[in-house]
């Protein structure tokens, strides 16, 4: 089957019931608090800098905002007798996270919330309505809950930090070097539409151009559309570095690193194939407790750089990429190290740890205790 004519909805399945749709927003408030402390833990194994923490943290917040303004959308999703309160549509193949509509979605609703929100009575004039049907008709207020929902749904837009399916670059000076040229950290993330997760990016740059880069009114506009332009998943991080570094001459990237956050498995909502549905069903865990993240981070690294002719007088550098030189795939992964992680509560994870699936050995595991602290093992 040519790539055109795939069927990217085949993998996608709404939840339609009342109590399952709250379930799975449940699940994933308590997943993005844990997403906090295994950064924390990653910071203390010094494999991410406070700086790193700090706006992977961001993205972390970011994300459960995301989260909790859609389980404010789909509040009534299934509740009997109302007809199009709409359903969340997720991937339960490729993901279980929301499909990549979802949140191109949420991003119109945002640019109209304002003018949804001045159409709409307020929090108390809908409350105060509730109350009156309840004790003078004897009813379920059904369509005035619906109402309320969707006000908090786009009162949630407006005043939170979202994840949205383009978060475009941000930048913070980290040091100057004795040559003269400063080091930035860049980031930025994106909602991959073809696996419908989220995908956060991390660039280390040096900057030897007259005036720094976030304050250049001609290079960062163009730095931000080029990097927006190259965050697909399919993309290698060589390739994306690469072009990067040729299309400007006074930015060197120095190390590049690429977070893909999921898929979430769960023998509730997601079709699990492999070791991991055989762990998650005979693991037998509670309800909130039958998941598991992944958590695969790509780094790539300048090796050396080399200096290349521009025009008749004058050179330029070019960074020397690494890659990893001992997987074997390294020339095929197009970074120099790919080191894949697993967060999981403690029940699923005894399963894991007396079955030793092959493809799980090598991934290091995140396990959550029943306290919340978060555990680090091999």
């Amino acid at each position: 089957m040519t790539a055109d004519k795939i069927d990217l909805t085949r993998d996608h399945v709404g939840l339609s019931d009342t109590f399952a749709a709250r379930r799975y927003f449940r699940k994933f408030e308590m997943i993005t608090g844990h997403m906090g402390r295994v950064a924390g833990v990653m910071q203390r194994e010094g494999r991410l800098s406070k700086t790193d923490v700090k706006v992977v943290g961001r993205y972390v917040a970011a994300i459960a905002a995301t989260f909790r303004a859609l389980s404010l959308k789909y509040l009534m999703t299934g509740r009997e007798g109302a007809t199009g309160f709409g359903v969340l549509d997720i991937d339960r193949l490729d993901s279980g996270f929301p499909v990549f509509r979802e949140l191109l979605t949420m991003a119109n609703d945002a640019q109209q919330a304002e003018r949804h929100l001045a159409g709409m009575r307020s929090v108390d004039e809908l409350k105060n309505d509730m109350v009156r049907q309840i004790v003078g008709d004897l009813t379920i207020p059904t369509r005035l809950q619906f109402a309320m929902s969707q006000r908090l749904y786009y009162e949630a837009l407006i005043g939170n930090d979202l994840f949205w399916a383009q978060n475009d670059p941000q930048a913070q000076w980290l040091r100057n070097l004795e040559n003269g040229r400063r080091v930035y950290l860049l980031w930025w993330a994106v909602y991959d539409s073809q696996v419908n997760l989220p995908t956060l990016y991390l660039m280390e740059l040096e900057d030897s151009g007259w005036r720094g880069l976030p304050v250049d009114d001609r290079r960062w506009p163009e730095v931000q559309r080029h990097l927006m332009a190259q965050s697909l998943g399919g993309l290698k991080l060589v390739t994306i570095a690469k072009g990067f570094d040729r299309d400007f001459d006074d930015l060197h990237p120095k190390r590049l690193r690429r977070f893909h956050i999921g898929p979430m498995y769960s023998s509730a909502f997601t079709r699990q194939t492999g070791p991991m549905r055989q762990v998650l069903e005979e693991a037998r865990a509670p309800m909130g407790q039958d998941w598991a993240l992944a958590w695969t981070t790509e780094t790539l690294e300048s090796e050396r750089v080399e200096q290349e002719k521009a025009g008749w007088f004058s050179t330029v550098d070019r960074e020397i990429f690494a890659l990893d030189p001992f997987s074997g795939r390294g020339v095929d992964t197009g970074a120099t190290a790919t080191e894949r992680a697993i967060i999981v509560p403690a029940r699923p994870y005894q399963v894991l740890a007396e079955k030793t699936p092959a493809g799980f050995r090598e991934v290091r595991k995140f396990v959550v205790a029943p306290s919340g602290q978060v555990v680090s093992y091999r």
